[in-house]
């Protein structure tokens, strides 16, 4: 049986916007000319981290502690691996008797944890939707010069 699978119409492997995308989530597809969807995706990645970092505490990113969870939330970009770095700096090598008083306790820092979590697995699926991605413009813009075009 032939295959007709056609290399030609295989879209390029966008790594540029990939890495962009994982620097900042959304800013692969703004690179890509899809400004709306980029900054839909930013708004619901970084709300996620933001909110994950003020129910939990910088310690919900833990790359020693919780290294699971960091697998996760590591493709939530730079601003996770800048939270993990603040943690490691200045709660990290507190004593116990202090770090007790700085830390999310219990169920709040888990929750906080997930979100970060959640954030950085979103974010993977947005990156794993770049490798095809088409440089293109957003939605809206087309449909408009679509409904121009019929009346």
């Amino acid at each position: 049986m032939a295959n007709n699978y056609n290399n030609a119409n295989k879209p390029p492997l966008n790594i540029a916007a990939i890495i962009l995308g994982w620097i900042l989530p959304g800013l692969g597809h703004v690179s890509l000319g899809q400004q709306r969807r980029g900054f839909l995706i930013m708004g619901g990645v970084l709300f996620l981290i933001v909110c994950g970092v003020l129910i939990g505490g910088i310690d919900a990113v833990d790359h020693k502690n919780d290294g699971l969870w960091f697998i996760a939330q590591v493709w939530g970009g730079l601003i996770v691996v800048g939270v993990d770095m603040l943690n490691q700096a200045l709660i990290a090598p507190l004593p116990v008797a202090e770090k007790v008083t700085r830390v999310g306790l219990s169920h709040a820092n888990e929750i906080g944890t997930l979100f970060i979590a959640m954030a950085g697995l979103m974010n993977f699926v947005v990156l794993l939707d770049l490798i095809q991605a088409v440089k293109s413009e957003d939605l809206e813009r087309r449909r408009t010069t679509r409904d121009r075009r019929a009346s």
